[in-house]
């Protein structure tokens, strides 16, 4: 590691809280650095100069699983089982519906979608499942299906991108997560899974969903076989699609989870690290609005502090969360919890939608409300699930 001067350091930073665009370069020396004050300081002064408003943000939501089958093989990951596991499964219908009226009866406003690659499905049959979401629950928007499964649907269907986008969107597809990110530089990818999607197909999904008016998200899981360059080219890769669709609403990074996994022999990354990571994120990705928080990783203090390093919302509520629990990672917050960890900053929580638009304040009183009733996380059960 090349050792960097404090005042390389304050330079890059003056030049960033001016409105200058950090260059890859620049981040390199900012991650490589140990001034976490400085660069957590100066995260926080281009959040307020984006987010100058009084409030702070936060979601409701819920992470259904749709299944663990997956054919793809993540070293990283300790949810997913093969197609001829006994321990895979698929929801069932009725499963299904039951969490997102769950969900809405909690003032949530969306859910988060996601499955492995399953084999067999065919895109029939994801249409399916999202047009009975949206006849029960039509006011419920649907974050679903990462960039892997979307392009894995490509091939198991022998269907273009455009084709797969444009039927899920019109079964009633609302926004796509970046789930499956993980460093977007393919020397990585190739050494921490197979069978899964690369680098340029991941991006060009985004490409084309945004090139067709859709929104989404962008992530990064970093802490494990990545060099600091590789997070900063992620970053950059990241920046030049904003740049050209401008369709991602936010940035969330988080630190790997090895336990339970065939890399438990990384050790963890820690919170320093976890900062830092997003810090830097909040500026050299200046197209992206907003940087969420990652509390379900690093805590209730730690996810807290993230406000003050860049991040400009609390992340979500999340109602039920199966893959980072299975890594052994379990941290659940009550609504309460959110909203003072918010207001504890001098900041007024506020509900928002996946779009970053504010719920109503007499919807979110009554969410306020309903989870006081019912402070509680569902996770998936053994009984509610059907091995097919």
């Amino acid at each position: 590691m090349i050792t960097r001067s404090k005042s390389d350091v304050s330079a890059i930073l003056e030049r960033c809280v001016s409105g200058q665009r950090l260059t890859c370069e620049d981040a390199l020396t900012l991650l490589e650095s140990s001034e976490l004050s400085a660069i957590g300081k100066a995260a926080h002064e281009v959040s307020l100069r984006m987010h100058p408003e009084p409030f702070r943000t936060y979601n409701i939501d819920r992470n259904i699983n749709y299944t663990n089958i997956c054919t793809a093989v993540c070293d990283f990951c300790a949810f997913y089982r093969t197609p001829k596991s006994e321990e895979g499964y698929v929801l069932e219908r009725s499963v299904l519906l039951e969490k997102i009226r769950e969900t809405v009866e909690l003032g949530g406003n969306q859910i988060l979608l996601q499955g492995g690659l399953h084999p067999n499905f065919k895109l029939e049959w994801y249409e399916e499942m999202l047009q009975d979401i949206k006849k029960h629950f039509p006011e419920v928007n649907i974050h679903g299906f990462s960039p892997p499964e979307l392009h894995h649907f490509t091939k198991v269907n022998k269907l273009s991108i455009e084709t797969v986008l444009e039927r899920l969107k019109a079964a009633g597809l609302g926004s796509i997560p970046g789930g499956g990110a993980e460093i977007l530089v393919d020397r990585v990818r190739g050494a921490i899974t197979r069978g899964k999607v690369m680098t340029d197909d991941w991006l060009n999904v985004m490409r084309v969903w945004h090139r067709m008016g859709g929104n989404s998200s962008a992530t990064m899981m970093f802490g494990h076989a990545e060099t600091l360059a590789e997070r900063v080219e992620h970053l950059d890769r990241l920046r030049a699609l904003q740049d050209e669709t401008h369709g991602f609403t936010a940035f969330i990074c988080w630190t790997f989870q090895p336990d339970n996994t065939q890399m438990s022999h990384i050790p963890p990354a820690g919170s320093f690290e976890y900062l830092k990571t997003q810090a830097v994120a909040r500026l050299f990705l200046d197209n992206i609005p907003n940087i969420q928080s990652s509390w379900v990783t690093q805590g209730l203090k730690i996810g807290q502090l993230a406000l003050l390093f860049g991040a400009n919302d609390m992340g979500s509520l999340m109602l039920e969360e199966n893959v980072v629990a299975e890594a052994g990672t379990v941290h659940f917050l009550t609504l309460d919890q959110i909203r003072d960890a918010i207001s504890e900053l001098g900041f007024t929580p506020r509900q928002r939608t996946v779009f970053y638009q504010l719920v109503d304040p007499e919807l979110e009183r009554k969410a306020i409300e309903a989870n006081r009733k019912q402070p509680s996380v569902s996770n998936v059960k053994v009984h509610e699930i059907a091995v097919p």
